[in-house]
């Protein structure tokens, strides 16, 4: 099963989320951001969406409700909402829009929280394990997870199923052995240097997990440290749920807790290879190891693994989140400056500093959210940053010369600032001081450029209605003209622009605001073959060969 497109209203935390254009080779989606951005609140809209879909659960809307510590509603008022919260598409079902008891859905989810903590069994009886697809195992994703001592009953009745099978006759019991605990055993292997998994021990008289440490056989799971234990569970578990959830989302929270960060990128990449036929791996991570693995296994597998960037974000407002390629999320993720934006692990071949604050909240990262939205795919090398005004890039080298000079000396730095009402004498004044100026007024003469409006009614289905579009442009145009505007002033106008647009076009959520909807709607339609991009790629990073020259 894969999942193509998710919403959420108000959900939690997020008034309007839309997480869309997941494309189907997508074998992992990896959530990233800092702590309180909304990963776990995502993976919570998945469960919910499971539980009451597949089981008529509809949870506490105290919990789930954004504004349920507003208000009380009864069980009724409750069920016709909890339905409401999350909506998901898939690529390979089209499952029921009502609530409850859909067979399309259960046991096509299966969720790992992050609090997986079981520090000792002993199995002293055997009991029955119910078909985990019947039931709802994790009511929230912030409750206790203990599954080993389960999965340890469910092993031992698959072998006793095994060998009471009639086609296993011929089999001698190192091969069925294998067969029944090998991908475990490999697994661990791959991941621990000096650690083997050997066997289940005597299930009614000594009923445990037995390793190989070094030189120390008999190794009992008590005795394995927290990092190894939550290495074992999440393998253990994903060997043996597979068996009931071969078609499923398999969402894990935060799998690299307890674990050094030079285990976390095995971790990655045997749960990777663990995820059974068609099945996709939802993942929330901090750990750079994971980062790292998954840049690695997207670059042996291309098009399987993608991210999905929660960082700054503010969820009171509508946001749309878009799969993002692997290179760029990995340098967003690495490349948080100190200094408000300085400072890595590991540093870009190139830096741009354009204007924007990233600490304001109309405009937060403005024209850096566009920059980094067009040229992700194309230059995921080049990191944008706020620097302030035209005077505070201007003066960079003043605040934070010491760590351009040293921390950056290998890395090529661009600053960029728009036109405005500038001379051509102040053009070239700036260009002597190493400053960039866009050709154009703004930004916003970029992304209002009739192409961009041109390719905005196609993508909607409206191409006939292009020519009234343009028309409407120029009238807001002459409108703001009219009010003491220059008449290249796009931002100026954009309001009326945005108005008219949204309303000719039908559109829906596209952005409450101008800005919102140039940020979130119009910057991901341009694309390298328009003439739009190709000027704004040459006035930022230059022509072909011009970075020898700069300073």
């Amino acid at each position: 099963m894969k999942i193509k497109k998710i919403e959420l209203i108000n959900f939690k935390r997020f008034t309007h989320l839309i997480v869309e254009k997941i494309p189907e080779t997508a074998k992992m989606i990896i959530l990233v951001g800092p702590n309180g951005s909304g990963k776990t609140s995502f993976m919570e809209a998945l469960n919910h969406y499971y539980k009451y879909t597949g089981y008529y659960d509809i949870g506490d809307y105290h919990y789930l409700s954004k504004i349920g510590n507003e208000e009380e509603l009864n069980h009724d008022q409750w069920f016709k909402r909890a339905s409401k919260l999350v909506d998901i598409d898939f690529h390979d079902i089209t499952p029921p829009k009502t609530i409850g008891n859909s067979s399309d859905i259960k046991g096509h989810f299966y969720f790992r929280s992050a609090y997986r903590n079981e520090p000792d069994f002993q199995i002293s009886s055997m009991q029955r394990q119910p078909d985990p697809t019947e039931s709802i195992r994790l009511k929230t994703l912030n409750q206790n997870d203990q599954t080993v001592s389960a999965n340890y009953q469910r092993l031992v009745a698959t072998t006793i199923s095994s060998v009471y099978n009639v086609e296993n006759d011929s089999k001698s019991v190192a091969t069925l052995r294998e067969e029944l605990t090998g991908k475990i055993c490999v697994a661990i292997e791959h991941v621990f240097e000096d650690l083997e998994f050997s066997s289940l021990g005597e299930p009614l008289k000594n009923g445990n997990f037995y390793f190989t440490k070094g030189s120390t056989k008999n190794f009992n799971y008590c005795n394995l440290s927290a990092g190894e234990k939550s290495v074992f569970d999440l393998i253990l578990d994903m060997v043996v749920q597979s068996e009931y959830y071969p078609d499923a989302i398999y969402c894990i929270d935060e799998p690299e807790t307890h674990l050094h960060t030079k285990l976390q990128g095995n971790v990655l990449r045997e749960l990777y290879f663990l995820i059974p036929g068609n099945s996709q791996l939802w993942i929330s991570t901090h750990s750079i190891g994971m980062l790292q693995e998954a840049e690695e296994i997207e670059k042996k597998n291309p098009g399987t693994v993608v991210f999905l960037d929660f960082g700054e974000r503010d969820f009171d407002t509508d946001q749309v989140i878009y799969p993002t390629k692997i290179g760029k999320a990995v340098l967003e993720k690495f490349y948080e400056l100190a200094f408000g934006d300085f400072a890595k692990l590991m540093l870009p071949r190139t830096i741009i500093f354009c204007e924007g604050d990233s600490n304001g909240k109309k405009r937060k990262n403005f024209d850096k959210t566009i920059y980094s939205t067009i040229f992700a795919n194309t230059h995921p090398d080049a990191f944008f940053i706020s620097g302030g005004s035209c005077n505070d890039i201007e003066k960079i080298e003043n605040t934070h010369g010491e760590i351009i000079s040293t921390l950056l000396k290998n890395t090529r730095v661009i600053k960029i600032v728009d036109r405005d009402n500038r001379s051509d004498q102040e053009i070239i004044d700036l260009k002597k001081k190493g400053i960039r100026v866009l050709k154009e007024r703004n930004l916003e003469s970029y992304l209002l450029d009739d192409t961009v409006i041109k390719k905005l009614c196609d993508s909607v289905g409206k191409s006939e209605e292009y020519s009234e579009c343009i028309r409407e442009k120029n009238c807001a145009l002459v409108a703001s003209i009219d009010r003491g505007n220059a008449l290249d002033d796009y931002k100026s106008a954009s309001g009326d622009i945005y108005n008219s647009l949204k309303k000719r076009l039908a559109l829906t959520k596209c952005g409450n605001s101008a800005d919102s909807f140039i940020r979130d709607t119009l910057s991901p339609l341009i694309t390298p073959d328009m003439d739009i991009y190709k000027k704004l790629e040459e006035e930022i990073f230059g022509k072909m060969g011009e970075e020898e020259n700069d300073e």
